[in-house]
């Protein structure tokens, strides 16, 4: 696989330790990361071109929530195509539905076991974004 043809995941996540773990997760599997510890170094890279391949997206961030974040992603058809998994410590089955309601492919708690993390990823990577139900 060539550098062009390598995934990229942009990681926001203001735990330095976890983006340096899931960088190292994903990389032997052969996928790239760019960090991003707070949702502004966030929208920054999401302006730039080219977009990444996916986003793991913590909820609890310094200056904006990653559901936030999330939403408006949603809101914008430009990132229709840009799956969204869900890496949070909140495990609430209702803060689960709203992630998912919200626009998330996935949604992983914390913490998680380092398996689960690169198969979603790969999972996400090779199918995309799962689409909602359409309206009957």
């Amino acid at each position: 696989m060539t550098e062009s043809e390598k995934k990229r995941v942009l990681v926001v996540d203001d735990d330095r330790e976890l983006q340096s773990l899931v960088q190292v997760l994903l990389e032997r599997v052969g996928i790239d990361t760019i960090p991003a510890l707070t949702v502004a170094e966030a929208v920054r890279i999401l302006r730039a071109k080219p977009l990444p391949d996916l986003v793991l997206l913590d909820l609890m961030l310094p200056d904006v929530s990653g559901m936030e974040l999330l939403r408006q992603m949603r809101a914008k058809t430009f990132f229709d195509n840009l799956p969204v998994v869900i890496l949070s410590a909140l495990a609430d089955p209702d803060q689960i539905r709203e992630g998912l309601e919200a626009g998330a492919d996935r949604y992983l708690t914390k913490p998680y076991i380092a398996h689960n993390l690169t198969k979603t990823v790969n999972d996400v990577l090779r199918t995309g974004r799962r689409k909602p139900p359409a309206d009957s």
